[in-house]
């Protein structure tokens, strides 16, 4: 792009200088003819007593036109007018005096500001005056007609060769122009959309910021959840357990051993939820393992009888896939232990093809979905909403079935995304 507006530019220098010169020429010619003209008479010219008079007013006729009124060069009808009585005046002059036909080349200058085909008549008419003033005036014999006829061919032929190259470069500048002055529109419209791809790059930075702080947030809501909620409801039960027990040496005694492992535990979870690092359950067994370890301490907790079964091949799964299967686990178990009433709980396990499902089942009271679509919390409920974002998140489903004096079953279908060794 730089290269070619250089060449637009050094070719409208160029185009500046020789329109000044096409301006003084006519002025040139005028000035060599009438000194010609006075110092050397042609034989066979008219009368020399009007030619200054007429040279005068041909002078004045293109300063008015051409020099005096540039902005006319773009009127094609004033143009027109301009040319007929340049041509006029010259054909006078010439036959004044042949010397004037310096001051014919000025048409085929200025045929230049003539539109199309009419640039081509200018060209032959001042062809004719050119071999005219060339040959010394009228052709008065055969021989003469013959050199008249030589003349005009040659000039007709050598000025429009000169008018033909000038209108092809004149029309691959204004080609030139086009695509400079096009280009730079298409620079300032990319400018534009930079500025704007600035500020929208700015929007999406600032609101990435927002998500992020806001899945933060969420993060650490579920995983308080998780750990610090789910075990101080837990660390309650046991010491309200053990206050009835106060009087039963060994049962005060177990509820309280076990309210302060609740604590350990809590206060542990706590801290791995804040460094973002997987469940301690999950660090040191495959998952089966750990959920067959949580059914049994809440099973042991609860004095609610568990079973749990594993179907089809068990497989290492990506690290968030069995975060998300523990903690749907212990949010349901929780469920249980808070609503239910239940004496039986079923954990089931199925490793599919694409799909690992978790299934925990109670015989519990069970409720009316259409009444409550689901058991809620005293902080609202907002444990299945945080068990549905967890699920949903690894891009699985959760189901909750239940009816009043049947039980309640929550499934969570999770994509078996395969991962290292747990």
């Amino acid at each position: 792009m730089t290269s070619t507006a250089e060449q637009v530019d050094r070719l409208s220098a160029w185009e500046a200088r020789e329109a000044r010169l096409h301006r003084v020429l006519p002025y040139v010619g005028l000035a060599v003819g009438a000194l010609l003209t006075t110092a050397a008479p042609a034989p066979m010219g008219l009368p020399l007593a009007p030619h200054l008079l007429v040279a005068a007013i041909a002078a004045c006729w293109v300063a008015w036109f051409v020099n005096l009124h540039p902005g006319w060069a773009a009127r094609r009808t004033l143009m027109f007018v301009y040319y007929v009585g340049l041509l006029a005046l010259s054909a006078v002059l010439v036959l004044i005096s042949p010397w004037y036909g310096f001051f014919s080349w000025a048409g085929f200058l200025h045929s230049l500001l003539l539109p199309g085909i009419w640039r081509f008549v200018g060209v032959a008419v001042s062809a004719v005056l050119a071999a005219t003033a060339q040959g010394g005036g009228m052709p008065v014999s055969l021989s003469h007609w013959l050199l008249w006829c030589v003349l005009v061919l040659f000039n007709l032929g050598a000025a429009g060769a000169m008018v033909w190259f000038s209108s092809i470069a004149e029309r691959q500048h204004a080609n030139r122009k086009r695509l400079v002055d096009e280009l730079a529109e298409t620079n300032r419209r990319l400018a534009e959309t930079m500025r704007e791809n600035e500020g929208l790059h700015a929007q999406l930075l600032t609101q990435a910021r927002e998500a992020g702080v806001t899945d933060e947030r969420q993060r650490m809501a579920r995983e308080i959840h998780d750990t610090l909620a789910q075990g101080l409801t837990g660390i309650i039960t046991q010491l309200e357990a053990a206050g009835q027990a106060r009087d039963r040496r060994a049962d005060w005694q177990r509820h309280v051993d076990t309210a302060i492992g609740l604590a350990r535990e809590s206060l542990s979870e706590a801290r791995r939820s804040v460094q973002a690092v997987r469940p301690e359950a999950l660090e040191s067994a495959r998952l089966p393992d750990a959920l067959g370890e949580l059914t049994r301490r809440w099973s042991a907790i609860n004095e609610v009888r568990t079973e749990v079964s594993i179907t089809g091949h068990a497989q290492p799964l990506h690290p968030e896939v069995e975060v998300t299967l523990l903690r749907a686990a212990q949010e349901a178990l929780a469920n249980v232990a808070r609503h239910a009433k239940a004496s039986r709980v079923g954990l089931t396990l199925s490793y599919m093809a694409d799909v690992v499902t978790l299934d925990v089942r109670d015989d519990g009271i069970g409720f009316d979905p259409e009444v409550r679509p689901a058991p809620r919390q005293p902080d609202g409920g907002y444990g299945l909403t945080a068990m549905r974002q967890r699920v949903t998140g690894v891009g699985g489903e959760l189901t909750v079935e239940s009816e009043p004096g049947g039980g309640t079953a929550v499934s969570a279908s999770v994509p078996a995304l395969p991962g290292g060794a747990s």
